[in-house]
């Protein structure tokens, strides 16, 4: 039997894809250049020793953190937190459904809140997106584990809707039907997540938990359904919970396919081309416009995904080879149930990670130190 070389080994490796490889080791053994802000030394960075990065008012907790997303500016961030201030414990989640604070924010570089909206108007906020022309796109994936208590102050039903709105929390645009769960044209079943194109088309991540949709539906900048695609199961194309989708410069979709631990990628057509093992069982995924890739991995542990550990996976989204992780060093073996880390993450322009973590309830950012 021929021997390779190294660099023909390699060779070979990105010819058949990474992809197709199963790299736990090479997945987990990668450098962390990042180091939390809370963490740094007053006076030698933004934050200060035992200060989260994110202020909110005076008297508010902190709620359980659900999409992120970096504004237009490059720098801000926009954030979904589901409300808080409601006595639940850490290790829980929150929920917006009977409270009057704003679910929808937005950070300054400095972690001041700039705006805010969404009051009584979510029960379970999930996924956001902001568009080409700043517009912030939110996914309401409550409705159906808590269908008694999913209504508003006035008793109307609330979940399984995407809205668009402005920067200024003007409402656009609204998909799906309140409260109301399906698998039709006009329907969504816990939506987790949404993206646009560069042409405006949008795709829904649709929806959260492994026995639903679990299918990409694609609609026209106006709201119009063009298609559906993928469906249940383990196979070539199909999904188990997708639970955040992205888009890579070249227009590929990359879908976190959480419950059959991979992303799944297809072209915005609905064709299927690949799906990728070595970046843990991911939540969320954020492609910058330099082809780098962050996943974060809140739910891999003995029980969920054994062999691999939770925490953020960073790599070239070309080749897929993971380059750096940062270890949650939260619950491994597992002390809160469904996960400890980070389960939705951005990146600004500066190269900051910011993470959500839902049942910690923090919001934290990350600075690269070397």
């Amino acid at each position: 039997m021929a021997r390779l070389t190294c660099g023909a080994l390699t060779a070979a490796l990105l010819s058949v894809g990474v992809g197709a490889l199963q790299l736990p080791l090479a997945a987990q053994t990668g450098p962390n250049p990042y180091r939390l802000v809370e963490g740094l030394q007053a006076g030698a960075g933004p934050g200060r020793i035992g200060e989260p990065w994110a202020k909110l008012p005076a008297g508010q907790q902190m709620g359980s953190p659900g999409g992120l997303h970096i504004d237009v500016d490059g720098v801000s961030l926009w954030a979904v937190i589901r409300c808080g201030s409601d006595g639940t414990p850490r290790g829980g989640q929150t929920y917006c459904n009977g409270s009057n604070l704003d679910p929808v924010l937005r950070f300054d570089a400095n972690g001041n809140i700039t705006a805010a909206f969404g009051r009584r108007r979510f029960d379970w906020p999930h996924g956001l997106h902001v568009d080409r022309d700043g517009n912030v796109w939110v996914t309401e994936a409550g409705g159906t584990d808590r269908a008694a208590d999913a209504r508003d102050a006035n008793g109307r039903p609330l979940g399984h809707q995407v809205f668009k709105f402005s920067p200024r929390g003007e409402l656009l645009m609204t998909l799906g039907e309140a409260g109301v769960a399906g698998s039709d044209e006009r329907h969504f079943t816990a939506p987790s997540d949404v993206v646009t194109a560069p042409n405006g088309d949008i795709f829904v991540a649709d929806g959260h938990n492994a026995n639903g949709n679990n299918r990409i539906v694609k609609f026209s900048r106006d709201g119009r359904f063009i298609r559906a695609f993928g469906s249940t199961g383990y196979g070539p194309g199909q999904l188990r919970g997708p639970h955040a989708i992205a888009m890579d410069p070249s227009g590929r979709l990359f879908v976190a396919d959480r419950q059959n631990q991979r992303i799944v990628v297809f072209d915005q057509e609905g064709n299927y081309i690949t799906r990728w093992t070595q970046f843990g069982m991911p939540s969320d995924i954020w492609i910058d416009d330099g082809g780098t890739i962050y996943v974060a991995d809140s739910e891999s542990d003995m029980n969920e995904n054994p062999g691999w550990e939770k925490g953020i996976r960073i790599g070239d989204v070309e080749t897929g080879w993971v380059d750096h992780f940062i270890l949650d060093t939260g619950d491994n073996p597992p002390i809160t149930a469904g996960g400890s880390g980070a389960e939705s993450i951005t990146v600004d322009r500066n190269g900051n990670i910011f993470s959500g973590e839902p049942r910690p309830q923090r919001l934290l950012k990350y600075v690269k130190v070397r």
